[in-house]
């Protein structure tokens, strides 16, 4: 089967799965898929469970649509089927066994998480976007949050609180925060400049803020159905094809033939959310990624920032004194995600073995020099899908990040901007973010449910 990620357990059957979605609507003369059945196709999964077709993504294991066969209607964005606790996540045909969660830790992530989509939802502007300096305009009663951004990163930072409400199953049609995403995604698609650029190139590095923009515009245009948004998304896509360095990857200028780890990631990620929702991208430039990898990858399995080994980069002045870089992994995890994205494997990539050593030898630990939520979620996405021994190791170390969420106040159900990049980004950047690495954990939780 070529499915990156599958379950074992499920019997296969040959049910046809371009009828099922193709219109969200499956005929109703056409008998059911037997129950348990679970089918690989055109990048995704497609699970019977419990009368329901669930269309999940191969990679991320997200809901991207559903079809009740009892009554035949169709939703998007709905809540992942909960497999039986026996199954198993099989990734590179080797079959690796999730952690059992208990429930109490469910619970907590769970809370966590519907607690840290409120505090999104009240900080969000009236015009639909996330003011990443100003936020605490809206704490009106009571002392004000803390934890101002950089005014330049309002783009990047509405971008991660929409695509945190989109991996809660909130789309532009349904759920609990439709009407964030729906604000949200307009404002985004209102800064887009003709050349397809989201936003205006005033910081060095602009491209984050694009690259993460164009990735919540192909999730919601994908997840939503919203037609409108695919020439939004395209154009996004096109100007970072423009953006990218002939014959290579890409960086903070357009085709300066300078390249980096983090920045190409990011566009990976853009890009192959627009090839799943059948958008046009190169792809010899995906094929370029994983050259990139390769070239920046060394024996240890460590991914670097510019080149073989380097670890992550950090302001000038003391900022590497106050967050060494050692402390963390934030490019392996960044390149051994990208791996997966790419189709890679652990079997036929052993490279990303050795990766996963290193991250599992630097879980997350709130600590004041090593928190840091980019390299937690980068690590929590691939180590989700190595599973066996390293997602438990990972995985036990989210309790940190839940530990630390505010609890009190107009911050509750956010997190101090106390991390690595949190100085950028701000209060709205460190809870999206965190935010994003809890859902990741409760997907690997519902798998063996």
């Amino acid at each position: 089967m070529p499915a990156r990620l599958t379950f074992a357990r499920f019997r296969l059957s040959a049910f046809a799965t371009a009828a099922v979605l193709s219109a969200a609507v499956l005929p109703a003369q056409q008998p059911p898929p037997p129950a348990g059945s679970l089918v690989y196709g055109n990048g995704s999964i497609f699970a019977l469970h419990d009368g329901v077709v669930f269309r999940l993504d191969a990679v991320s294991l997200r809901v991207l649509a559903s079809v009740d066969l009892r009554n035949v209607q169709a939703t998007a964005g709905v809540a992942a089927a909960a497999p039986a606790a026996t199954e198993t996540k099989t990734v590179g045909e080797v079959a690796e066994p999730l952690a059992e969660p208990s429930a109490p830790k469910r619970r907590a992530v769970e809370g966590a998480v519907d607690n840290a989509l409120k505090w999104l939802a009240e900080h969000q502007d009236g015009d639909g976007k996330w003011d990443a300096d100003q936020f605490m305009k809206h704490d009106t009663v009571g002392p004000a949050c803390d934890g101002a951004g950089n005014p330049t990163k309002d783009i990047g930072v509405t971008a991660l609180a929409t695509l945190a409400f989109l991996g809660h199953g909130s789309t532009l049609r349904v759920g609990p925060h439709a009407e964030q995403v729906k604000g949200a995604v307009a404002w985004l698609r209102d800064q887009q400049q003709d050349n397809g650029l989201i936003g205006m190139p005033v910081a060095h590095d602009f491209i984050y803020s694009h690259c993460i923009a164009t990735f919540a515009l192909s999730e919601a245009y994908g997840l939503s159905g919203e037609k409108l948004l695919g020439p939004v998304v395209q154009n996004a896509i096109n100007y970072l094809e423009s953006h990218r360095n002939p014959y290579s990857v890409w960086r903070y200028q357009p085709r300066d033939n300078d390249n980096d780890t983090s920045v190409t990631t990011w566009a990976l990620m853009a890009y192959e959310s627009a090839k799943s929702f059948d958008l046009k991208v190169n792809e010899q430039a995906l094929g370029l990624v994983g050259v990139w990898y390769d070239q920046v990858s060394d024996p240890t399995g460590r991914h670097g920032y510019t080149k073989a080994g380097e670890r992550s980069s950090r302001h000038p002045g003391d900022h590497a004194v106050v967050f060494p870089p050692e402390q963390g992994e934030a490019m392996t995890a960044a390149g051994l995600y990208g791996r997966f994205l790419l189709g890679q494997t652990p079997k036929s990539k052993p490279i990303m073995k050795s990766a996963a050593a290193l991250l599992a030898a630097r879980p997350p630990r709130w600590r004041d020099d090593a928190i840091d939520p980019y390299y937690w979620w980068f690590g929590t996405a691939a180590m989700f899908q190595m599973g066996g021994r390293e997602w438990r190791i990972w995985e036990s170390g989210l309790k940190d990040v839940v530990d630390a969420q505010r609890r009190e106040g107009n911050c509750a159900g956010s997190w101090d901007p106390v991390g690595v990049w949190d100085m950028d980004g701000g209060r709205v950047y460190a809870t999206a973010m965190h935010t994003l690495t809890l859902e990741v954990d409760l997907r690997a939780a519902r798998i063996v449910r």
